[in-house]
C-alpha cells in the first residue's frame, strides 16, 4: 500500500471552487482499482493550502487513474485554481488503523 502526500497553494478567493473541484475528484476516484482513501486538508492558519493525503494500492494503480478521463478533466479545473504545487512525496504505509 502506497500514500502519497501532495501540498498545495490555492489562489486567493479561489478555495470553494478548488475544494468542489476536488470533491468531484475524488467521487470520480472511488470507482478506480486500487483506490483506498483520501483526505484533504487546510493547514491551520494558511488557508490558501491544501494538503491531499491519497491511498492507494500500488503506484500503478494511481498512474492509471492519472491517465483517466475524469481524472484529466478535473486535473485541468484544478490546475486554473492552484496557484501551484509544493511538492508531492510517496510513502509506504507501515501501520494502519480505522475506527
Amino acid at each position: 500500500m502506497q500514500t502519497i502526500v501532495t501540498h498545495v497553494v490555492v489562489q486567493d478567493g479561489q478555495q470553494d471552487a478548488w475544494d468542489a473541484a476536488l470533491r468531484e475528484r475524488v467521487q470520480a476516484a472511488v470507482d478506480q482499482p486500487g483506490f483506498i482513501g483520501v483526505q484533504v486538508a487546510a493547514p491551520t492558519g494558511k488557508p490558501n493550502e491544501r494538503v491531499i493525503i491519497g491511498t492507494w494500492e500500488s503506484r500503478e494503480d494511481w498512474q492509471a487513474w492519472h491517465d483517466d478521463k475524469q481524472f484529466l478533466e478535473t486535473r485541468r479545473q484544478l490546475e486554473v485554481l492552484d496557484e501551484k504545487t509544493k511538492d508531492s512525496v510517496w510513502h509506504d504505509v507501515k501501520v494502519e488503523q480505522h475506527c
